[in-house]
């Protein structure tokens, strides 16, 4: 299977160089300056998991039309923040021929949309992934933690799919742990309901979940807002099942748990986020359903109004 990155920062600079380690056929697309970085250093990735440094194929924009003619890809791996993803749709599309599919791990649900209108629904594939991963100065892949995993699948029709069989074992040979799906919606709906508590909750109060916990009625208030998200789930036809459920609150109402989501980390350091992806999305959904959704309500006009003043003040 002969597969294209996009970029090689924390999440797609994991996983794809995971796939590269193990000796998989897998190509970078990268900017002229990473694509220095990466010619003189090789991928280093520092990870609880083993740390490894090695030589990785990459190429530029200008680069990959030839690339992809010569030797067509079978897969993309998109793994872009949901606020480049215009761009990203366009710098892959070149790669993207007659037997290629994309597997997105982007946050949410709302980027299917715009893949869709794009590629066509039948090469695009479901996907997430749970990681915490960044990219420091020198260019390296910091996995921070140890869960990283990979869930993907079919959206429709046969879920054991040839293209899904040679994913699987591509992952298995590079050792990360990983599921395909017989139901990659479920498993999407599953995720967004979750985390978009978890970032509506550690981002509204600045603070950690053990810390909103610890509060008067912190816990009542991540209760809460947890079912305000399952309920926009269920009435999208994908009910969150019941272990689930349970697992995810769990972890949302954890004494002393240091446990954020990204999207806070990315507010505080005065970066742009992924609220209208998220938090808005899943608003605009609540809202066509009829659900009353009052925390999502404030939490979106709250985002909103950090970025407007993240823009203003430059």
């Amino acid at each position: 299977m002969r597969i294209l990155v996009l970029g090689a920062g924390g999440t797609g600079g994991y996983f794809g160089g995971r796939l590269a380690q193990a000796g998989l056929d897998v190509t970078f697309l990268v900017r002229p300056a990473r694509a220095a970085q990466l010619a003189a250093d090789g991928l280093v990735i520092r990870s609880p998991l083993g740390d490894a440094r090695f030589p990785v194929r990459h190429a530029t924009a200008e680069q990959l039309p030839a690339l992809a003619a010569a030797r067509p890809f079978e897969l993309v791996l998109l793994s872009c923040k949901a606020y480049d993803l215009d761009d990203s749709i366009e710098a892959i599309a070149p790669a993207m021929g007659e037997g290629t599919a994309v597997l997105p791990i982007l946050n949410g649900l709302r980027h299917y949309a715009a893949l869709d209108a794009r590629f066509g629904a039948g090469r695009v594939l479901g996907g997430l992934c749970f990681i915490s991963a960044t990219r420091n100065a020198r260019g390296e892949v910091l996995h921070l933690g140890k869960p990283a995993s990979v869930t993907f699948g079919e959206r429709a029709g046969e879920p054991y799919s040839a293209r899904c069989r040679a994913i699987d074992a591509a992952f298995a040979a590079a050792k990360v742990d990983h599921l395909l799906a017989e139901r990659i919606q479920q498993e999407l709906w599953t995720k967004f309901a979750f985390l978009a508590a978890l970032a509506v909750g550690t981002c509204l109060m600045r603070a950690a979940v053990g810390d909103v916990v610890a509060a008067d009625g912190g816990r009542d208030f991540m209760e809460r807002l947890y079912r305000e998200c399952l309920a926009v789930a269920a009435a999208d036809g994908w009910p969150v099942p019941e272990e689930a459920q349970r697992r995810a609150l769990e972890t949302l109402t954890q004494p002393g748990s240091p446990l954020t989501a990204s999207m806070l980390r990315d507010l505080e350091a005065g970066q742009r986020i992924e609220g209208a992806h998220i938090v808005g999305d899943l608003l605009r959904r609540a809202r066509a359903a009829g659900l009353p959704s009052p925390l999502l309500a404030l939490a979106w006009c709250h985002l909103q109004a950090y970025e407007l003043r993240r823009r203003r003040d430059g």
